[in-house]
């Protein structure tokens, strides 16, 4: 599972600094979360194939979150798209691209899905056969969410030289990687786990958008792989993130830190900010591993 940090700054986009958008990839989905002003100029920039991207996340509808949604919408027409493209997000959000097309005049050449969501608890919003996500309810001045993207149990793996020794045929190949026991033709039972190797540790990605300090999410991030967390403000301006319903970045490490996971991913930064090697020594106090977003830079989970 990879995460492409398409923008990473909060507010007012500028040359540098862009709002939010990655790209989640996973096996052979792709996935786009969030969607701020420029997305698509970020995507022809980190040379990102997006026509491979059938399903948007979209945490809440603040502008630096969803103002590029409509541009790459009409762009994905332009360039004759034919997939249907679902897009999950918060009540209202059908409304404001619809009314954007119709008065345009510009519907798509493609089926556009809305998935409208209003559960103030987790729910399961997507799944696939290796993949689940479902919604993380976070604080903030509107209604948001986060997406936990949780990888499903793979296939074990065929132990080749344990297959050979036992002379086991190509035919029963797919039967032992869904985790079945062998017959052989004298009737003896081979175990699975004799011919097949556990299956690789699924892989968890927990993104948590504009949010206060908020404990209730703790439990259903615990131990995931990466949490990407707002951190907006420094402790300088603690009263501000209090105020804007926002995270300081020491909050997001104490977020990690009760939740144990792997690794923390410190977001969504103020550009009031030059220095961003506060954020890393702020969030220490409280969580070890701990690194920035930088933009156009992919990180591997």
């Amino acid at each position: 599972m990879n995460v492409t940090i398409l923008g990473c700054h909060s507010a007012t986009p500028r040359s540098n600094y862009h709002t939010t958008s990655q790209i989640i990839e996973q096996k052979n989905n792709m996935f786009l979360v969030d969607c701020g002003e420029g997305t698509q100029v970020r995507l022809r920039e980190e040379k990102i194939n997006f026509s491979r991207i059938k399903n948007i996340f979209i945490s809440h509808l603040h502008g630096d979150h969803f103002y590029g949604l409509i541009g790459l919408i009409n762009s994905f027409k332009l360039l004759g798209r034919s997939l249907d493209l679902n897009i999950f997000g918060p009540k209202g959000i059908k409304e404001i691209i619809t009314l954007q097309l119709k008065l345009s005049g510009s519907w798509t050449n493609y089926k556009l899905f809305f998935h409208e969501l209003n559960n103030t608890k987790s729910e399961l919003v997507y799944e696939n056969s290796t993949i689940k996500v479902e919604t993380i309810p976070l604080k903030h001045r509107i209604y948001t969410n986060g997406f936990l993207f949780k990888e499903k149990i793979g296939l074990r793996t065929i132990n080749i030289d344990t297959v050979k020794k036992y002379n086991i045929p190509d035919c029963d190949l797919s039967n032992l990687r869904n985790g079945k026991d062998y017959l052989d033709i004298n009737g003896f039972i081979i175990k699975n786990d004799v011919l097949t190797l556990s299956p690789k540790k699924p892989l968890s990605y927990a993104f948590c958008s504009d949010t206060a300090f908020y404990p209730s999410i703790i439990d259903q991030i615990t131990n995931v792989d990466l949490l990407y967390h707002e951190s907006t403000f420094l402790n300088t301006h603690k009263k501000l993130a209090i105020k804007t319903l926002h995270s300081t970045a020491e909050q997001a490490g104490k977020i990690a830190s009760l939740a144990k996971v792997n690794k923390l991913m410190l977001g969504h930064f103020s550009t009031r900010y030059k220095d961003k090697n506060q954020f890393l020594e702020q969030a220490k106090k409280e969580f070890d591993n701990v690194v920035l977003a930088i933009q156009g830079k992919k990180y591997v989970i």
